[in-house]
């Protein structure tokens, strides 16, 4: 049961960043993707700020900062290359397509994330199913393309 409560949780942060997708391409239409970008980041700061110092949700300690490896502070800098390529790939290719092509990347870097245990990571051996699962959402984005 607590499986599915959490695939529950992970498929509505996938409806999310559908949502949150469209958005941003369609606000990157009007203010321009790098300028939306920033506004974006500036947005999520201060509800992180709000959630952090104001309401004390955080349950971890901003002290322990200098302990993560550096490499695990690049998620910022990706974060920012994540939001620009899906604002530029839905206002060109169509929230459908390019969702799907996200999603079939995220799949096979995840799948490489696992295989490996990148990240200090589990490991989690590449089976025959998760070959066909990848090479099938791969087929459906080109699908779906249509072209």
């Amino acid at each position: 049961m607590q499986g599915l409560i959490f695939l529950i949780i992970a498929a509505g942060a996938g409806v999310l960043m559908a949502i949150q997708g469209s958005l941003n391409s369609a606000l990157s239409k009007v203010i321009g993707v790098l300028e939306g970008n920033f506004i974006l980041h500036a947005v999520g700061l201060l509800i992180v700020v709000i959630m952090l110092f104001v309401l004390g949700l955080g349950k971890g300690d901003l002290n322990a900062v200098d302990k993560a490896p550096w490499y695990l502070y690049l998620g910022g800098v990706i974060n920012v290359a994540i939001i620009y390529g899906v604002m530029l790939s839905i206002a060109k290719t169509g929230a459908g397509v390019a969702t799907t092509a996200i999603i079939t990347g995220q799949l096979a870097m995840s799948l490489v994330i696992d295989q490996f245990g990148l990240f200090g990571l589990d490991k989690v051996p590449m089976s025959w199913g998760r070959g066909i699962g990848l090479v099938l959402m791969a087929i459906a984005a080109k699908l779906l393309l249509g072209k």
